[in-house]
């Protein structure tokens, strides 16, 4: 089993479909909290959601249950927390949100191939690194591959 991550920032929209089409990713789940700003070019939530099923024909969903809480984002913008203990504090809040039942329940038939969409660059800065680490775990160490 293999599931994919990959940030919008920085890419064409002719480089971000090419990755998603080359790695044969089947479902795109978009973890960010607001996927909605003018900055999100052509992953704004609606046009991504389009382009996903016209570009690629593969489904699209917004989960922010997959996405750190507003509280959280502004205490590591502020400073006052370090990356790291921004991901441990976001990997404790995905086990109080049961996402491990979440996703037996909602996921377990598309988890294969799907990609998990944050905006950063690089994963390793990104909550997106914990959420793919979570759903690797719960389905028994799913081969994450950062696009």
């Amino acid at each position: 089993m293999r599931i994919f991550t990959i940030g919008s920032n920085r890419k064409s929209a002719e480089t971000f479909f090419e990755l998603l089409r080359k790695n044969n990713v089947t479902y795109l789940l978009d973890i960010r909290l607001k996927n909605t700003s003018q900055l999100a070019g052509f992953a704004k939530g609606n046009d991504l959601e389009y382009f996903a099923a016209k570009i690629l024909g593969i489904g699209y969903r917004h989960d922010v249950r997959f996405a750190p809480d507003e509280g959280l984002f502004e205490r590591r913008k502020g400073k006052g927390l370090d990356m790291t203990s921004f991901l441990n504090e976001f990997r404790r809040i995905l086990g109080e949100r049961n996402m491990r039942g979440v996703l037996l329940e909602e996921y377990a038939d598309i988890i294969d191939g799907m990609c998990l969409l944050c905006s950063e660059e690089d994963h390793r800065e990104c909550h997106r690194s914990v959420a793919a680490g979570f759903v690797a775990e719960v389905f028994g160490g799913a081969e994450v591959v950062n696009l």
